[in-house]
């Protein structure tokens, strides 16, 4: 069975059928016990007026052999009464149908007579107390045989002393029709309402499982279309069907956007290498024909950009691979200083504010290629000043790099860290950058646990601030 309706149907037929099949026969044993102790009862109730009978001396009612079939058995196994119309019986003291001649002191009574009025009281007798003992039997009237219960009553009757066992029957041939009209119903009724069940489930489940079905159809619509923008249905419901669905879109929403970065990360790389690649190729063509108009540091300047640009596509793949960062001890401070004496010579100096041991933990290449493009940042935008500053701040060491520049705009300040993004301004004041710097630079921040953001400095320029978790003091 692969379908889950199917497995759900017959699931829960089986549970149902399960639980209907032991019900029914809890049914069963509690009715069958309940009309036993009925009948336990009344042959209990026929046996006792009997056996009062028979220990004052009078003669038993022996009439009535279908419905108070008696047999009284003495102690030598003589049987002293027995009901009329009686041919065969079991579960009694005696299988004799009949009464017999029994020796001295125990002769049988007068049966049937029943017209003691004028006689003289009876010396009274004893009569056993107590639970009498059950047992089934048999009794056959005129040919025709049925289950009996019996109850048996040990009796002594007055005067001559003679003990003896009174059996009382009582029919079982309703309770028994009883048992089996109720086994019948259950029967034939259990079929028809598993049917029902495993029907209503199939139904119930095929219902449920629609949405599923418009999902899987829709999932395999934009597989085979490749069409991302496409969307499943999400039903109306607030059931894990309609959060299925609405993880799904989001999962298609953020597969569609991760696509389409892609797509732009492609485009973009090609172009920006198209330009010194062309550059590069134009001046080796003209140095071949001409080798006087060779231009040799401007070769050298396209390789060098060249260089750094697969330099930071590559960084860009690992980063986007899931590259986990090292963790080595990085003195923040240190390292800014370190990078702010080889920038000496540049157009604007970088003054450095920031203490000693001020550690983070991370890959020390890394950090340092986001503190280079932090600065080559600030250097291209600013007039005269850039500073760079070390700081603590909590559980965090904060990085800051300002300058006195235009700064950045307000809606513009998320999109400068996306791939390829430079501001008009950017391209006009720098056209060989490729505008992957400050992309690279939050990308490391994000792998290292912390953050980089932009915001307004003192000066009217743009602050950066790299926040890193401080590093603990055991690692």
């Amino acid at each position: 069975m692969r379908s889950v309706r199917a497995k759900a149907a017959v699931g829960a037929t089986l549970v149902v059928a399960v639980a209907l099949i032991g019900a029914g026969l809890a049914v069963l044993l509690v009715l069958r016990d309940n009309l036993v102790n009925a009948a336990d009862l009344q042959a209990e109730v026929t046996a006792r007026e009997t056996a009062s009978r028979f220990a004052l001396g009078r003669a038993p009612d022996l009439s009535d052999a279908e419905d108070r079939p008696i047999q009284i058995v003495a102690e030598n196994g003589c049987v002293l009464a027995v009901s009329k119309g009686v041919t065969a019986l079991s579960g009694t003291g005696s299988p004799q149908p009949t009464a017999q001649s029994c020796g001295p002191g125990q002769e049988r009574g007068d049966e049937g007579d029943d017209d003691d009025d004028d006689e003289p009281e009876p010396e009274p007798g004893k009569i056993a107390t107590g639970k009498p003992d059950f047992s089934d039997g048999s009794v056959t009237v005129d040919g025709d045989s049925a289950p009996y219960r019996f109850a048996a009553v040990e009796v002594t009757r007055g005067g001559d002393g003679v003990t003896a066992t009174v059996y009382a029957g009582a029919p079982l041939a309703t309770e028994e029709a009883a048992v089996e009209t109720v086994r019948e119903a259950m029967l034939v009724g259990l079929p028809v309402l598993l049917l029902v069940v495993g029907s209503v489930t199939w139904l119930v489940t095929r219902r449920a499982l629609q949405p599923v079905e418009g999902i899987r159809a829709e999932m395999a619509a934009i597989t085979a279309s490749e069409d991302l923008s496409r969307r499943v249905p999400e039903p109306a419901s607030r059931d894990e069907v309609a959060r299925l669905a609405r993880t799904t879109n989001e999962t298609l929403a953020a597969l569609e956007a991760s696509v389409e970065r892609q797509r732009r990360f492609v485009a973009d790389a090609s172009h920006e290498l198209r330009s010194p690649i062309a550059s590069l190729r134009t001046q080796l063509e003209v140095g071949a024909a001409h080798p006087e108009l060779l231009d040799v540091p401007g070769a050298v300047a396209d390789t060098v950009r060249l260089q750094q640009l697969a330099a930071d596509l590559l960084l860009l793949a690992r980063l986007d691979a899931g590259e986990k960062p090292g963790q080595a001890r990085i003195d923040l401070g240190a390292l800014v200083r370190e990078e702010a004496s080889q920038r000496a010579g540049d157009r604007i100096a970088v003054t450095v504010t920031a203490a000693d041991g001020l550690e983070v933990s991370g890959s020390r290449s890394q950090v340092a290629r986001v503190l280079g493009n932090l600065l080559d940042n600030a250097q291209r935008h600013a007039r005269t000043a850039v500073t760079a500053s070390v700081r603590r701040e909590g559980r965090d060491v904060v990085l800051a790099v300002a300058d006195d520049g235009e700064g950045v705009p307000d809606a513009e300040r998320e999109r400068i860290f996306e791939r390829f993004v430079r501001l008009d301004d950017a391209r006009s004041r720098d056209e060989g950058g490729a505008g992957l710097g400050l992309a690279i630079a939050r990308d490391v921040a994000e792998r290292h646990g912390g953050s980089l953001t932009v915001g307004r400095a003192p000066a009217g320029g743009a602050l950066f601030e790299l926040r890193l978790p401080a590093a603990s003091p055991g690692e």
